[in-house]
């Protein structure tokens, strides 16, 4: 059953899912609590992929404000230092067979856009483009954002390299 107190980028990505006929497990909102007792930062979606990989998932959402995805340009992709380190906690703790992933889901705010022949997916009257960057990819490429708030970031170029479409991986 869907937890609809989801943020919006989880529900489109959830939504995906089900659209797709993958399964996953949803981490129950309410048991997120559980996990900061044990100080890791906890994930969003347990996903079995067609090709037998277990994926870990940590949605973050996005809003694309340009006009064309054709050199996959203005797409932010940061993250915190402790969804990093959770990932990668969590990656260890499932082992061999799980993959960690960032999935970074881009609400498409402009109407006309070129999507360069990558899928998208309407949600609630949005458009959303998904990319997923693996947790070693994005470990060797990040550059600290801001320090204050304990951010980090890809690279321009680097974010071109690793950013993998979402059925690449899934389907």
């Amino acid at each position: 059953m869907k937890d609809y107190r989801r943020n919006q980028y989880e529900q489109a990505f959830e939504n995906w899912l089900i659209d797709n006929r993958i399964q996953y497990i949803a981490v129950d909102e309410h048991k997120k609590t559980a996990f900061e007792r044990c100080k890791i930062k906890s994930f969003d979606f347990l996903v079995y992929a067609h090709g037998g990989q277990t994926i870990i998932a940590e949605v973050k959402g996005r809003k694309f404000k340009g006009t064309s995805f054709a050199k996959l340009a203005g797409l932010e992709c940061w993250v915190t230092a402790d969804d990093v380190d959770g990932l990668a906690n969590w990656q260890k703790i499932f082992g061999a067979g799980h993959q960690a992933v960032f999935v970074f889901t881009y609400d498409v705010e402009k109407i006309d856009v070129d999507f360069d022949g990558r899928d998208v997916f309407d949600f609630k009257a949005s458009r959303y483009v998904f990319f997923c960057i693996k947790l070693g990819d994005y470990r060797r490429a990040m550059k600290r954002r801001s320090p204050k708030w304990q951010t980090v970031t890809l690279p321009a170029d680097k974010f071109r390299q690793c950013a993998i479409e979402i059925g690449e991986l899934l389907l």
